[in-house]
């Protein structure tokens, strides 16, 4: 197939913290439609995506030209928040997660505890990392590669050994479009010797997950030290129809692959839909 013929449009709001706009864009996938629209406004950021119909396709498109189309203001009703990279509502969907902040609150259940935050794309990175600095120790890193992921029904779980936090850091550092902001995978810090897990969600929501309530007082106060309050309730974009994706300069399934066994992580199991 040529490039023309794998490009799919969609219509992506952007704003620059105020009311969004609407451009069409196009690209292989989401995440380079993304870039063309944050690049076609300085400045912008994108806040909620749609996949455009053929009255919104630039009638160039068929001759291999790249454009983007101003399509207007956005419904008043899409939040201009700044969802971490990754993940987007969708524009017609955006409403419901119009309540979406900064922020933490601890989750009910019945054997663990269970802290869940969310932040903006510009903080992300610096909460994540700076939460895996302040563990007492960090013993495997866990990426698991979901199934929507090139949407090939399965997911694969990466495992590094035993290592440490600076070896995971590293890791992460090296490889953050791949790997932080890439909304198909999930991944996992293991604390063994607590049994917690720090983990980074696909929807992109950072998580402390521990048996016995392991660090409570401590991630709460980390928490206030990376600049994210405790709120009373958290909207995130899995309250809302949305899109996972990954970044323009992303590797795509097969290269992330490879460049996992590089950094010398096996993959350690197969996962696939169970039949109903």
């Amino acid at each position: 197939m040529t490039r023309a013929e794998t490009r799919t449009w969609y219509r992506i709001a952007v704003s620059r913290g105020g009311a969004p706009s609407v451009v069409a864009a196009g690209g292989e996938h989401l995440g380079i439609a993304v870039a063309a629209a944050e690049r076609h406004a300085a400045g912008a950021f994108a806040v909620a995506a749609e996949v455009a119909d053929e009255s919104q396709i630039p009638l160039g498109e068929s001759l291999g030209r790249s454009a983007l189309v101003d399509l207007g203001p956005a419904s008043p009703e899409v939040p201009a928040f700044r969802w971490p990279v990754g993940v987007l509502p969708t524009l017609s969907g955006a409403a419901a997660a119009s309540g979406a902040r900064r922020g933490w609150i601890m989750r009910p259940d019945r054997s663990l505890l269970v802290i869940e935050a969310q932040t903006t794309a510009d903080h992300l990175t610096d909460l994540f990392l700076g939460l895996i600095e302040r563990l007492p120790s960090a013993d495997n890193l866990e990426v698991r590669v979901l199934d929507h992921f090139e949407a090939v029904g399965r997911a694969d779980v990466w495992l590094t050994s035993r290592v440490d936090a600076r070896r995971i850091l590293r890791v992460l550092d090296d490889h953050d479009d791949d790997l932080l902001g890439n909304g198909h995978l999930e991944l996992s810090v293991y604390v063994r010797a607590l049994r917690a897990t720090l983990r980074l969600t696909e929807h992109k929501t950072v998580v402390w997950l521990a048996e016995g309530g392991a660090l409570e007082a401590e991630v709460k106060r980390w928490l206030g030290e990376l600049a994210v309050p405790e709120v009373d309730a958290l909207v995130t974009v899995k309250d809302a129809p949305h899109f996972h994706y990954r970044p323009a300069k992303s590797r795509d399934r097969k290269r992330l692959g490879e460049a996992l066994y590089r950094e010398r992580l096996r993959r350690v199991d197969t996962l696939r839909p169970t039949a109903t």
